[in-house]
């Protein structure tokens, strides 16, 4: 994950509640990247649209957080209070993990860090789903 400031052209992948989007761009070698745009949140790009999604439901999960200078003053707070699966879904998303190295940090399986982030996801659903239920756009 990446700060992002690309003006090329873009074309929204998946649109959320609540002004949330992923934005396909193109970096300028060419490559696809994914960027998670939200409101008073920091832009963010990825290399994959799967990152990009997690990252998403993650924001999600905590009701969303502030990113920004996140890299001089760690992982944002309401991320590490969100509890053990949606922690590790948020470092399985940073540009030096995978779902190995969070399984190694956790002394766990690859497999258990994928239940967890899975669990993230249906609870992202969850939530956009019920938000769009009430009528929030």
């Amino acid at each position: 994950m990446t700060q992002s400031a690309t003006t090329q052209a873009e074309s929204i992948v998946d649109e959320y509640v609540l002004g949330v989007r992923i934005v396909e761009t193109e970096s300028a070698d060419g490559d696809p990247r994914y960027e998670f745009v939200a409101p008073n949140h920091t832009a963010i790009d990825f290399d994959d649209l799967e990152m990009a999604r997690l990252y998403g439901a993650v924001y999600y999960d905590v009701n969303g957080f502030v990113e920004e200078d996140t890299g001089t003053r760690g992982v944002p707070p309401e991320v590490v209070q969100a509890g053990k699966d949606t922690l590790a879904a948020y470092l399985v998303t940073c540009p030096w993990a995978d779902v190995n190295w969070v399984a190694s940090f956790y002394g766990t399986t690859p497999e258990e860090i994928e239940r967890y982030c899975s669990w993230v996801r249906d609870r992202a659903d969850e939530i956009r789903s019920r938000a769009d239920a009430h009528g929030l756009e």
